[in-house]
């Protein structure tokens, strides 16, 4: 069964990590570095009670909105004079290591990126392009990130979070502000979350401007929903096609915190629902995202977010780093 729930403001004293003058920092930092994201607007007759866009996050550098925070968080530590000689480490599933090795060859830095064997093969060749120092560990992003851990303690390595850091989520939160400027007055974000990266940045980005933000999840990979109703953050299990790029254990307290002081909808869907919106959007846009980014897209097409008539929504397309070979090659 698809569940919904919705959480309000004030629940705890806010969290003051990042807010809107970080993410315009931000912008300002890595303004030429990324590409401007991309909005399309859906046909009237496949949303005929909203204006729905679509934000094509997916043709960002490295396939991914992870490159958005990769290059905030290189440029500052270069900036600062801070960026150690052993460069950056991260553990990640592919994207979040993907955009730090894309930052650190165009910042001429290094990049040692922890996966899980795992990991796609795809993935990990793309890192090897990019020139980082690809190591695999165990099965599960927790076994890589623990191994990148000590790795930055005895390296010295600027030690990279995939998503629970300011400087990276600050740095995600910019397509938000590319997107008012795009589109103008809107209503709801809708975005997939694993780890809450993020819909962090998009959370500060957007506060107190009255936009909703609606968090979308598989049903077997809901740690930012579990938080919601658990009081904070926890463990959880991950089972589901898009765990490779949703399948955090535990999303970030940033995250948890920053959806108290927001109008927000966490939304789970099943994995059927995830590989329709995928499909569909390859059937009628020629379009191949990855399922997490396609997840965002579900819980429209499901209704498990129904807009308002006349409400402007943008879903997020955030990623595209996928082999499309299960998809069908159909006419639309």
């Amino acid at each position: 069964m698809i569940q919904m729930s919705i959480r309000t403001a004030s629940i705890i004293p806010p969290y003051e990590a990042i807010d809107c003058t970080d993410v315009r920092i931000a912008a300002n930092r890595i303004s030429g570095m990324v590409r401007r994201v991309t909005l399309a607007s859906v046909d009237p007759a496949t949303s005929d009670r909203a204006d729905v866009f679509l934000a094509y996050e997916f043709t960002q550098h490295t396939g991914s909105f992870k490159a958005r925070g990769a290059a905030n968080l290189a440029t500052y530590h270069l900036d600062q004079g801070r960026m150690p000689e052993a460069g950056v480490v991260i553990a990640s599933g592919g994207n979040a290591g993907l955009a730090c090795a894309w930052a650190a060859k165009a910042t001429s830095t290094k990049a040692t990126v922890f996966l899980p064997a795992t990991a796609p093969l795809f993935k990990v060749a793309k890192l090897i392009e990019y020139g980082a120092d690809v190591r695999l560990v165990g099965t599960e992003y927790a076994h890589a990130l623990d191994a990148s851990t000590k790795y930055a303690s005895a390296s010295g390595a600027l030690h990279s979070h995939a998503y629970d850091h300011p400087l990276i989520a600050a740095g995600a939160g910019t397509v938000a502000l590319e997107i008012i400027e795009e589109v103008g007055n809107i209503d709801t974000v809708i975005v997939a979350v694993g780890g809450g990266g993020l819909f962090s940045g998009i959370a500060a980005a957007v506060m107190n401007t009255g936009i909703r933000v609606v968090a979308v999840e598989p049903e077997n990979c809901r740690a930012f929903n579990t938080a919601l109703d658990a009081g904070g953050p926890v463990d959880v299990s991950v089972n589901s096609i898009a765990a490779d790029s949703l399948g955090a254990r535990r999303t970030s307290q940033m995250a948890y915190e920053l959806a108290q002081r927001l109008d927000v909808t966490s939304a789970l869907v099943p994995d059927e629902a995830i590989s329709r919106a995928r499909q569909l959007l390859w059937d009628q846009r020629r379009i191949v995202v990855e399922n997490g980014a396609a997840a965002a897209l579900a819980a429209l097409l499901t209704g498990v977010y129904v807009p308002k008539t006349r409400e402007r929504v943008v879903v997020v397309l955030c990623g595209a780093n996928t082999d499309p070979a299960d998809l069908v090659h159909r006419n639309p």
